[in-house]
């Protein structure tokens, strides 16, 4: 059998297939958009011989698309490959960080989390394919719509999918120093609102109670409650339309991240302890969607990243295990007990910004620990 090392992976040729998926924008909360996105995917994988199903979306998110790759036990459990297509960048941000190549840097919305990794792990089974390499164990793909914003539709989707199979690999960006994740910290997400009295700023400001002024006492007093082991952050903040007019309704969300589960149910205590109706501004506090803690250092994840290390090392790179923030979709599998590899795609930096990029040789680097990974996993 040709070693997976030695197929003929090329940059450019790479940077070719990437550049449309790049280019089809698709932020989160535009269903149209993701959706684009996954017609294009869905596509991808169909010209690879994959049997895709398009899962329609629901409570206001996109679809997800699923594939079963060419294998002798096709559609039975083995490998997941899991991956998330939307991206946190509105459309039309594109004109401000277009798709571009510039040396070693490849730029592009989206291109680091996670188009890239996604794509490269696709990229390992397309040249598996053409050298008519079979894995030892079946290979299933699933590409989900709405991770950015905490997974709230499609989590059922992925744990009953996840269940069916042996690993699970999360091609999401590398972390620092080429390490993968091995495990995460827990992510709980708030919706504040507070309720004040409007009033004509100009001639009646006494009347009023600004729920502006109200909610930004609680940011400032929210994110002191920031630790080392346990932080909060607010995001989003909405409120006001007329300046002349006292601000009645005032909207916010927090993320709150923690090192361990005991940490985030006393965080996720701190924050409902904010109710308050006492007074003349309501603060309302609702628990958003939440990511458990996975725990690092499962048997199942080690034996992973022990392979995954042994490849590094042939390819010619070091490989760290670490258990990090940020949140995943590994998030849950791990949590589950699974057998999960996260944070194994392309090296880059900026993400969620407008300098995101990749470095342009981890696309090969990182395809080549994709097709030793599908070859040895079950081996």
């Amino acid at each position: 059998m040709t070693n997976p090392l030695d197929l003929p992976f090329d940059t450019d040729e790479m940077i070719a297939g990437l550049r449309p998926w790049i280019e089809t924008e698709s932020p989160t909360f535009d269903v149209a958009a993701v959706n684009r996105m996954m017609d294009l995917v869905q596509h991808d994988l169909a010209a690879l011989g994959a049997r895709v199903e398009r899962i329609p979306g629901r409570m206001g998110c996109g679809d997800s698309v699923r594939a079963t790759m060419p294998h002798a036990r096709q559609g039975e459990g083995g490998i997941l490959l899991l991956g998330h297509m939307d991206t946190v960048h509105p459309v039309g941000t594109l004109a401000q960080l277009p798709f571009k190549r510039e040396g070693d840097i490849c730029y592009g919305p989206g291109i680091m989390d996670m188009k890239g990794g996604n794509y490269v792990y696709l990229d390992g089974l397309r040249k598996l394919l053409a050298a008519g390499i079979e894995t030892p164990l079946p290979v299933t793909v699933l590409f989900t719509p709405d991770e950015e914003i905490g997974t709230p539709s499609t989590r059922a989707l992925i744990e009953a999918e996840a269940k069916r199979h042996r690993y699970i690999l999360v091609p999401e960006p590398a972390h620092r120093d080429n390490g993968a994740v091995i495990g995460r910290y827990a992510i709980a997400r708030f919706n504040l609102q507070t309720r004040g009295r409007p009033s004509h700023a100009g001639w009646a400001l006494a009347d009023g109670r600004s729920a502006i002024a109200e909610m930004a006492r609680k940011v400032a007093e929210i994110e002191a409650m920031t630790s080392e082991d346990c932080t909060y952050s607010v995001g989003v903040f909405h409120a006001g339309q007329w300046v002349n007019c006292v601000s009645s309704v005032c909207d916010a969300e927090v993320l709150t991240m923690a090192k361990t589960q005991e940490l985030l149910d006393e965080g996720v205590a701190k924050m409902m302890a904010l109710n308050d109706d006492s007074g003349e501004v309501v603060l309302e506090v609702r628990r958003g969607v939440t990511r458990p803690v996975w725990e690092p250092d499962q048997p199942g994840t080690m034996e992973m990243l022990g392979l995954a290390q042994e490849i590094g090392r042939e390819i010619g790179f070091e490989m760290t295990g670490v258990s990090a923030g940020g949140g995943s979709d590994g998030n849950f599998t791990g949590a589950m007990g699974l057998a999960t590899l996260d944070s194994i795609g392309v090296r880059g930096k900026g993400l969620h910004t407008l300098t995101e990029h990749i470095e342009v040789d981890s696309l090969v680097e990182r395809a080549r620990l994709a097709a030793a990974l599908y070859c040895r996993l079950g081996a």
